[in-house]
């Protein structure tokens, strides 16, 4: 089952052939063909919901120990194909190497390793018994209540393209270790390291039907996925147009739901920050996945009378930006997932043009090597106002828009608050108090407090289209498990 070998379908425990072919996964660096992914037909997406349903009885009522071993076995899989399963991840994403082991494999055996745990966490809690008067439900008594976690059923997990290894085990790893079952639908511009997660589930024994992963181009792939009457619930992760899709298709079922949507991360810059420490944070959306990330701070609120330091330094800070080849020694910006999305993030970097925002740094096609490959240059766009496509859309580019204010911070929260999205968002200030009230009043899931680092217990989502629902840490068993109450007297 190597990356370049053709792909089969992971249905009820066994590895199939796919109705619809195969279509070629293409890498992102200099456009070569990494391997050949399968393209499931509607029929197949079904029968892998059925074999999840058929299975969800016998793996739910398995003993949470036994579940934890499966994780950790898996885990030990991961850990020992780390290298070519992190070379096929580098080849499918174009990431450059070090986050294609730390940030892709490395945090998918994490995650792994986290949730085996998280198998072990009690699902039941006591609350307060009741004493309840004679009357017409009955005599007088004392009425004990427990709060129970059960398993959702047949999750479905749509993932995203820009991580697919620790975007899918955070998903698949928290679902099972609740006890439900899955049906695993990549994203089709990388899923062959989704299959690889897969072959390290059954060899760690996972039963027949626990696990299944159903990959294609077409629409249809993720839509019979969706609203196949097996499936219980949908956990996607992408743009916030198509989560608005599924979750009509589910709120017509009353399938459960938990998405993560698009981002436009605000960094309030305050007058008093440590600017060089916001330029390290900032410049993340250049090097991390080339912006493709929902949770960058790309929409810079800088004060005025630091923002021609602030512009300045970030500047700099992109001049030493090495752009190029992922596999290669010193690349820091690597291709964007593909040609179609390469023109996408270059037509919003001219829109801004037009719009009147002045480029600063970039905004011309990057040539690597012999010119193949889906590069696009880490674009600063400066002079932005908040009504301007660029600052309110979200790119999921290297691309940064800086909007300078010039009142106090109660203007800084207004701009930042004025967007559709709201999921993660940043404050610099060199008074933690000052930054901490500021953080409190931004309407964003997350607040970063003069880094971009996560912690990675605590609860991740969105405020307002950036989505429905909390996972990470424990917060994730709880979204992949409904709450029954057992009353007795």
């Amino acid at each position: 089952m190597s990356g370049g070998a053709a792909q089969r379908l992971y249905v009820g425990g066994e590895w199939v052939e796919p109705d619809g072919g195969h279509y070629e996964v293409v890498n992102p660096a200099d456009e070569s063909v990494v391997g050949l992914a399968p393209e499931a037909s509607r029929a197949q997406v079904e029968e892998a919901a059925r074999a999840a349903a058929e299975a969800f009885e016998g793996w739910s009522r398995t003993a949470p120990q036994e579940r934890a071993a499966i994780l950790d076995r898996a885990a030990d899989v991961m850990q020992r194909e780390f290298e070519p399963w992190a070379a096929l991840a580098r080849a499918e994403t174009g990431a450059p190497t070090g986050i294609a082991r730390g940030m892709q494999v490395g945090v998918g055996v994490s995650r792994f390793r986290r949730y085996a745990r998280g198998a072990l966490e009690p699902v039941e809690r006591g609350l307060p018994p009741q004493v309840t008067e004679a009357g017409p439900m009955g005599r007088a008594s004392v009425l004990g209540a427990l709060e129970v976690r059960q398993p959702v059923g047949v999750v479905t997990c749509i993932t995203s393209y820009n991580n697919p290894w620790a975007n899918p085990a955070g998903k698949v790893a928290p679902a099972l270790a609740m006890g439900n079952t899955v049906v695993v639908k990549p994203a089709p511009q990388d899923p062959l390291s989704v299959f690889k997660m897969a072959e390290a589930l059954h060899e760690a024994g996972v039963p027949a039907g626990v696990v299944n992963v159903v990959s294609g181009a077409s629409v249809e792939v993720g839509e019979a996925a969706v609203d196949s009457p097996y499936v219980d619930m949908v956990s996607f992760t992408g743009s916030t147009g198509v989560g608005r899709r599924i979750a009509e298709v589910c709120g017509r079922s009353m399938k459960r739901q938990l998405m993560e949507l698009g981002g436009k991360g605000a960094a309030v810059v305050l007058e008093d920050a440590d600017l060089d420490a916001a330029v390290l944070g900032i410049g993340t959306t250049f090097s991390f996945y080339s912006g493709q990330i929902c949770t960058a701070p790309t929409r810079v609120i800088v004060h005025r009378s630091v923002y021609a330091e602030l512009v300045e330094k970030l500047t700099g800070y992109l001049a030493f930006m090495k752009v190029g080849d992922p596999g290669e020694r010193g690349t820091v910006v690597g291709p964007v997932i593909s040609g179609a999305h390469r023109d996408r993030v270059e037509s919003y970097v001219e829109l801004g043009r037009k719009e009147g925002a002045r480029i600063a740094y970039g905004g011309e096609r990057p040539v690597v090597g012999d010119g193949r490959g889906f590069y696009v240059a880490p674009t600063l766009l400066v002079d932005c106002t908040n009504d301007m496509r660029v600052v309110r859309e979200e790119i999921f580019g290297p691309v940064v828009v800086v909007v300078p204010f010039d009142g106090d911070e109660e203007e800084a929260v207004r701009l930042a608050n004025d967007s559709d999205f709201g999921l993660l968002s940043y404050v610099w200030s060199g008074d933690a108090a000052r930054a901490f009230r500021v953080a409190r009043r931004l309407r964003a899931g997350g607040v970063g407090v003069n880094t971009i680092g996560r912690n990675m217990e605590a609860p991740f989502g969105g405020f307002k289209q950036s989505g429905v629902g909390r996972d990470v840490g424990s917060y994730a068993l709880h979204a992949y498990s409904e709450i029954q109450s057992i009353v007795w007297a």
